[in-house]
């Protein structure tokens, strides 16, 4: 990976208050990363007429690219919030999508409800992983799919929540969401006689510069969001800082443009019948 350090000019501190997520606004973390719900549903050969879930759906990626493929699709998320933005992007493109509040570890279904149970990061910020995993397993289908991507921990963003922890050491209590990111864990996760097959992705994060970026998804990036509207003025300077320094690092770009691949894990679950 060819490493660039750009110098940046000193900048008065910014104080970056959080903002709803869902706001249409600030919609680029959500969206930007559609192209992998697209691979996850060829990935589990999501098929017309199936009925599928999408867990901790956010702005709708894997729903829509579900919904794509003439699937019957349900989307879920802890928060509604999310729900004006994913409603939109569904309508936009003449999809009938149900939607439905509900805590990924404690999912409103039956046993079996869904051919199909999707994921696209979200999951893997719930707190309790082995009862979501739980959940995920016991609303397929036997004989169904779950199809998850997952963040590694060596990755851009796996990088990134090695940092927030640094300065919100509370928000690494528990678990490390980027264990989902791990083979063994997810080994562990969905236990024996279920087949779990992984490849290595990658997804490259572009914007028209580093701030570009933090600018974006300081924002509505959930994580970076409760981070910064933690952190006192003169600590979200220096985790800005910091961010930056990390940004630099994983750059692959020279023309002042951000291309910043992020390692994650596409995951799919075959459910034993």
């Amino acid at each position: 990976m060819n490493m660039q350090i750009t110098p940046r000019a000193a900048e008065p501190a910014i104080v970056r208050e959080a903002v709803p997520c869902g706001s249409s606004d600030h919609a680029m973390p959500g969206t930007a990363v559609q192209i992998v719900g697209e691979m996850l549903c060829e990935a589990i050969d999501l098929r017309s007429g199936q009925r599928a879930l999408d867990v901790a759906a956010g702005s709708g990626g894997a729903m829509l690219a579900a919904a794509r493929r003439f699937a019957q699709v349900t989307a879920t998320d802890a928060s509604g919030a999310w729900f004006e933005l994913a409603r939109a992007r569904a309508k936009a493109e003449r999809f009938a999508v149900a939607f439905r509040e509900a805590d990924p570890s404690a999912l409103p279904f039956d046993d079996a409800a869904f051919d199909a149970v999707l994921s696209t990061f979200g999951v893997a910020l719930a707190p309790n992983q082995e009862r979501v995993a739980k959940e995920l397993l016991r609303v397929c289908r036997p004989g169904g799919r779950i199809g998850l991507a997952c963040w590694t921990p060596d990755s851009f963003i796996g990088q990134l929540h090695r940092l927030i922890g640094q300065y919100v050491p509370a928000a690494q209590s528990g678990k490390l969401p980027m264990l989902w990111g791990t083979r063994a864990h997810l080994g562990s996760l969905f236990g024996p006689g279920n087949v779990v097959v992984v490849q290595n992705r990658q997804f490259a994060f572009r914007a028209r510069s580093p701030e570009h970026w933090l600018e974006l998804f300081a924002a509505d990036y959930a994580p970076l969001a409760k981070t910064f509207a933690t952190l006192a003025p003169e600590l979200q300077m220096a985790f800005e800082e910091d961010i930056h320094v990390l940004l630099n690092r994983f750059n692959l770009a020279h023309d002042g443009t951000l291309v910043a691949p992020s390692e994650y894990l596409e995951v799919v679950v075959a459910k034993k019948r």
